[in-house]
């Protein structure tokens, strides 16, 4: 990163750490933090998954930390929210389980694109709020609006899509407009985008997203190339849709195949 981006970045690393702490804070104060573990614990029962401990119910990415001036960033990838393996306190960080190691996969094996997945790619996610799967948020939502407590854990939920959304938008805006060269500009991908659909769990994400972008950033035909909406690294989902469109488009490169699928889905749930 030139010493601009590092300095864009450093402030979006503190800022987040920081409004981690904040949501925690409140969420102790107001006696939540346990009730969220525990509708957390119980989400794994409701969603047939094997059980296992809840130790980081919001998960701040502790992979953020490592990263210093001489790496370049040349990917934001933003995933869902933190699993089982994400909130484990010897991890803490985001897209470590299955689908991460799908997604490094899938760069390991394309060195055209020059990107190594946990050297030259910031991971972040749509919500830091814990659960098992995504589709898990409904259950927690759902039990929190039965009791007082709940109130403040459905405005995190709420909230912290708003202001991810947000961050993640001027972070990589930021860093593409103060790029010096072309490899500095970094690309942007929405990986896993069936819960950013009207009355998805992550609408209020997605409308954010647009309002940072095509209203907002005056002209985001700039961004054009670099923000980019696929299928998510789970279940190998990415890869297929991929192949898949390939298949259908043979005459192109894999950088074009990325581009025009990513495009694709990105009309498809943004409009634009």
């Amino acid at each position: 990163m030139n010493k601009k981006q590092w300095e864009i970045f450093s402030s979006f690393r503190k800022a987040f750490k920081a409004q981690i702490d904040e949501w925690q804070t409140e969420l102790k104060k107001r006696d939540a933090l346990s009730f969220l573990t525990e509708l957390q614990k119980k989400s794994q029962v409701y969603g047939h998954t094997p059980e296992f401990s809840v130790e980081t119910p919001i998960v701040y990415n502790t992979a953020l930390d490592v990263i210093t001036q001489n790496d370049q960033i040349k990917l934001i990838v933003v995933g869902d929210n933190p699993g089982k393996n994400e909130q484990l306190a010897i991890n803490r960080a985001y897209l470590v389980g299955q689908a991460g190691k799908l997604g490094a996969k899938f760069f390991s094996s394309a060195p055209e694109l020059g990107i190594d997945f946990r050297k030259n790619a910031i991971i972040l996610n749509k919500t830091p709020v814990h659960s098992p799967k995504t589709k898990d948020l409904a259950y927690i939502i759902n039990e929190a609006k039965k009791s007082p407590q709940g109130s403040v854990i459905c405005r995190i939920l709420q909230e912290s899509q708003i202001w991810m959304a947000q961050k993640t938008a001027e972070l990589h805006q930021s860093l593409f407009e103060t790029a010096q060269t072309e490899e500095e500009k970094p690309g942007l991908w929405l990986v896993g985008y069936g819960e950013l659909k009207k009355a998805g769990l992550f609408e209020s994400y997605k409308q954010t997203l647009y309002t940072k972008y095509f209203e907002d950033a005056h002209d985001c035909s700039r961004f054009d190339e670099s923000f980019l909406v696929f299928q998510h690294f789970s279940m190998n989902r990415f890869s297929i849709d991929l192949k898949e469109f390939q298949a259908e488009n043979p005459g192109l490169s894999l950088k074009s195949a990325l581009a025009a699928l990513g495009k694709k889905h990105r009309k498809e749930i943004f409009g634009f």
